[in-house]
């Protein structure tokens, strides 16, 4: 907007023009932030359900750790043959909200041989082991859910700062300028009808 208009009826009529542009702006922008708002919300939950499904798997994996630990003992247990996981990556899904992008993983990894390289192979190791690869799924989820949200509230930041500067800022800017515009007209109308009054008068 410029700072430096002159006081005439089309710099009034530009000046409303660009009011009511910005009106729609700032409704767009509010409408925009409560969108994210809600969706945040909503992705929240969702995010704090697969927290909880995580810290279920934490429990069983930590259960399945002390009944290897009691069978082979440290030394024995850490020597164990590691397993591969299938699918080695987590399937993602890329989708947008109001520009965000957001993405969805697919991840249920289960563990391939090993067990035959096994100098004592026993079920309390393969359980440990796989409850251990029963981890990769939730939190393959819970990244996923993390950095959408992330971007959400980025998004979110973005937009409250905009409406804010047209709520705050430009529109009551906008609206000084096209009082002092008004009131300059105001006046020049004043002025001349008295310029008429009087000219009138003498003749």
């Amino acid at each position: 907007m410029s700072t430096t208009r002159s006081a005439t009826r089309s710099a009034a009529l530009a000046l409303a023009d660009e009011r009511a542009l910005m009106r729609q702006g700032y409704q767009f922008l509010d409408e925009k932030r409560m969108l994210l708002a809600a969706e945040m919300l909503r992705a929240l939950a969702e995010h704090r359900v697969l927290e909880g499904r995580l810290v279920e798997r934490l429990g069983e994996a930590r259960a399945a750790m002390l009944g290897a630990l009691q069978r082979h003992g440290l030394e024995r247990l850490q020597a164990y043959p590691p397993g591969s996981v299938a699918p080695h990556a987590p399937t993602l899904t890329r989708t947008q909200f109001l520009g965000v992008p957001q993405i969805a993983a697919q991840f249920d990894p289960h563990v391939v041989g090993a067990d035959d390289e096994a100098v004592d192979p026993s079920p309390e190791a393969r359980v440990c082991r796989d409850a251990f690869a029963a981890l990769l799924g939730p939190l393959a989820l819970l990244a996923a859910s993390a950095g959408n949200l992330e971007r959400l509230a980025a998004e979110y930041r973005r937009t409250e700062r905009r409406a804010r500067a047209l709520e705050n800022v430009l529109l009551p800017e906008i609206e000084t300028a096209l009082k002092s515009i008004d009131d300059h007209l105001e006046l020049a109308d004043q002025e001349e009808a008295v310029r008429t009054r009087l000219a009138g008068r003498r003749r």
